[in-house]
């Protein structure tokens, strides 16, 4: 078993935690930038104004807006063929509902494509991933609104137009599924909302809550769909897929009500999979709506929309694994956005997340057998406490086994059949934490001499985990 040739290793990012100039050439503010730090035990604050002497880690994140050429550079040092990142929305719209686009936004991602391809690097875009404009959230309410279908395909637009030539893979919104969850009110649907505690990870919701979190789900369904039409149109070798927060799930035991609730559980990584590469809602979904009490609004002509606007590929991100049961009294774990009990035969990372490299052969598996298109992983890391040595070193060993067990996993599901073309780690230069605002949590092969607070110097260091992954892309994995 080994990985094809031309496989895609690389590293992924976002530019709310990582690309910074909140207020440079004429950018909006989004949603995240409303957003205060925050710890593994403090929750983040979403505030309406942005109050003096408060701390918002996306105003300045690590300073990629400044410095792409440096991480570019460094990104190309590991042999990358691929690097997932994100575009602001409103460094191009800054408000998200104007006609015509910020120059400078569009000249400042010309400028980063043209120095990934300079080193062979394609640039894997993500369109949406939490950076709304707070303005269509402050308006409009967010996607609850169908308006928003139309300001995304006019963005969608202007970025398949201005970069036919320098991007070929796209993604059209970044875990949409996690629209489902508490996680998804501020950051993937902008739902208008009062100062208070982001739910970053969130609850199951209220039953007015659920219904506008579906609503506006299907409304980014369409706008997905007509966006992959719209791709194929303006240039046919566009590659454009849905990305989907993933977790394998476990029976935590062999109780058949166990099983059942398993399999019940599953259905967040197919729920969008389904709408998104099958063209129409799952089977299961008229009973689900039916159990919380909700139904959602579809126009006439939307079940032919979400036909025609089928993805290309599948791609995930996959962290951790959690076990499912009706045992109200087992403990439970704690997670990125999947909530579940404890596996007891697993170790867990610094923050509780359940460390499982054979779940993502699981899943891959799974997934593959149901839809039957190209797999790409497109996040997976370790996050953890590292030290700078005194000599400027640091030994990263843990994210290292952590990274060698899940990418052996992934030969394995290629030698079980699964077509898996791509891989870009999450975080491969250290960034701000979605979840807490905290540097502290780090997942790159790059530091980034920041802290929590914001302090420090911004500059680049290599982890040992730097140089283990330059020679695992340099050998295609054989060296694992």
């Amino acid at each position: 078993m080994s990985f094809p040739k031309g496989f895609l290793w690389g590293g992924a990012t976002a530019a709310n935690q990582f690309e910074g100039g909140w207020k440079e050439d004429g950018k909006g503010d989004s949603v995240c930038d409303h957003m205060t730090g925050g710890t593994a035990t403090t929750p983040r604050y979403f505030t309406n104004t942005i109050k003096e002497d408060t701390y918002y880690p996306s105003h300045e994140a690590v300073d990629f807006f400044h410095r792409y050429k440096e991480d570019i550079a460094l990104m190309a040092e590991m042999g990358f063929g691929v690097f997932r990142l994100s575009i602001n929305w409103t460094r191009i719209f800054p408000k998200g509902d104007e006609e015509t686009p910020n120059q400078k936004g569009l000249d400042f991602y010309r400028s980063v494509f043209e120095e990934c391809k300079k080193y062979g690097i394609e640039p894997l875009v993500t369109i949406s991933h939490y950076e709304l404009p707070y303005h269509l959230m402050d308006e409009y309410s967010g996607w609850t609104n169908r308006k928003c279908i139309d300001f995304f395909l006019h963005y969608c637009k202007v970025l398949f137009e201005e970069y036919k030539d320098l991007v070929k893979y796209w993604l059209t919104f970044n875990e949409i599924n996690c629209l489902i969850m508490g996680v998804g009110d501020i950051l993937s649907a902008g739902i208008k909302c009062e100062d208070g505690p982001a739910q970053v990870l969130g609850l199951p919701g209220t039953r007015e809550q659920l219904a506008n979190r579906f609503q506006a789900l299907h409304h980014q369904f369409i706008a997905s769909a007509k966006a992959v039409k719209l791709g194929h149109e303006i240039n046919p070798e566009f590659q454009i897929g849905c990305m989907v927060a993933g977790g394998a799930i476990y029976p935590y035991t062999c109780n058949p009500d166990d099983i059942l609730k398993a399999q019940q559980d599953m259905r967040m990584n197919y729920f969008c999979g389904d709408v998104q590469v099958r063209g129409e809602y799952p089977h299961f979904s008229n009973r689900m709506f039916e159990e919380m009490g909700i139904s959602i609004t579809m126009e006439e002509g939307d079940a032919d929309i979400l036909k025609e606007g089928t993805v290309d590929f599948y791609s995930f991100s996959y962290y951790m694994s959690t076990c499912s049961t009706v045992d109200s009294e087992a403990l439970k774990a704690a997670g990125n956005v999947v909530m579940g009990v404890n596996n007891p035969y697993l170790k867990s990372s610094d923050w509780g997340w359940q460390i499982d490299p054979k779940g993502l052969r699981y899943l891959l598996n799974e997934l593959y057998g149901r839809y039957q298109i190209p797999m790409m992983v497109v996040e997976n890391g370790l996050g953890a406490v590292d030290k700078v040595e005194e000599d400027g070193s640091i030994h990263d060993h843990y994210r290292i086994d952590y990274l060698r067990e899940h990418i052996k996993q992934m030969e394995e599901a290629i030698g079980d059949g699964v077509d898996l073309i791509a891989f870009t780690p999450w975080g491969c230069i250290d960034l701000v934490s979605v979840s807490t605002g905290e540097m502290k949590k780090r997942y790159g092969f790059v530091y980034v001499d920041k802290d929590n607070d914001g302090n420090g110097t911004l500059d680049r260091i290599r982890k040992d985990s730097f140089y283990w992954y330059k020679e695992v892309i340099a050998t295609n994995g054989e060296t694992l």
